[in-house]
């Protein structure tokens, strides 16, 4: 696929010479991507029920099913894997042994909608969204809401229940910090933009104004996001990952043939986005590497 070009700035960032490769396709709907230092990726497929694996050796096999409709996946700083899940409405924690711990499941007594995406803040912290989407057939369980919010939560997992730090969303979707942790993005899918907020020390959310809006029809909202080392964003797009800067100027495009549902950075120099693309898993070599989370070393 092309690389559309709005900025100059787009090509210290990505090579013209870049080309989206395909790594595997014809599952039900890839979400979740993330690397793990020891050189394989994750990700999920929330109708297949199950976490999968690629590595460069052995290509793709299943990690773990079912997965509880599994869609948002990362680490900690001690590489244990946190996920949410949709079946359940929990984010869970997968321990050395394989055992699972669940963070959180419910708010204020009610069962979560069911949580979407996840970041892990150096302080081991956890922020997600929770919006409806995995109470819908094929993502998920149909069921009824016990939540009349769907908000954003932070929880950390010795003190409990999660705490609602954000609760004006239609759809809480992606998100991710700015290199020094000092912003916090996220995604509003349902009204087609991403707002910025600042992380205060004491976990809570300040401001929210819009960063970046969007127009047109539902199918064009952004969808996950990740930034690199400079603070660029990087928005999963219904024609590609759009390369936004932290002023808010959409330097680009890489286009990919599906839906861009959510990407993250790998191998060893943290510079290639594997891609999560509708029934599809791509990646990209760049030119800039991803802002480091704590299990990024």
């Amino acid at each position: 696929m092309a690389m559309i070009t709005n900025s100059s700035t787009f090509h210290d960032l990505i090579s013209e010479a870049s080309e989206v490769e395909q790594l595997g396709t014809g599952f039900g709907w890839t979400e979740g991507p993330v690397w793990n230092p020891e050189g394989y990726l994750l990700f999920s497929d929330m109708p297949g029920d199950v976490i999968r694996r690629w590595d460069e050796t052995d290509g793709i096999q299943d990690w773990r099913r079912p997965s509880s409709m599994a869609n948002g996946l990362s680490y900690d700083a001690e590489r244990r894997l946190v996920t949410c899940e949709h079946a359940t409405s929990r984010v869970t924690r997968t321990e050395r042994d394989g055992t699972l711990t669940t963070i959180a499941s419910h708010y204020d007594g009610k069962e979560l909608n069911s949580p979407n995406d996840i970041v892990v803040k150096s302080d081991g912290s956890i922020y997600f969204t929770d919006p409806a989407y995995g109470r819908m057939a094929y993502y998920g369980v149909e069921r009824e809401q016990e939540l009349d919010v769907q908000g954003v939560y932070r929880v950390v997992p010795e003190a409990g229940e999660p705490t609602l730090v954000v609760d004006d969303f239609d759809g809480p979707n992606g998100l991710a910090f700015s290199p020094d942790e000092a912003l916090l993005y996220i995604v509003d899918s349902e009204r087609m933009h991403i707002r910025v907020f600042e992380a205060k020390s004491d976990g809570t959310l300040g401001g929210g104004h819009v960063f970046f809006p969007q127009s047109g029809s539902m199918d064009d909202a952004p969808d996950g996001i990740k930034v690199d080392e400079g603070g660029n964003l990087y928005a999963g797009m219904s024609d590609g990952i759009w390369v936004i800067s932290p002023q808010a100027e959409h330097l680009g495009t890489i286009e990919v043939s599906e839906r861009v549902t959510n990407l993250n950075w790998g191998d060893r120099d943290w510079s290639t986005l594997y891609i999560t693309a509708g029934h599809s898993l791509c990646r990209v070599r760049t030119r800039s590497r991803g802002a480091r989370s704590s299990y990024m070393r």
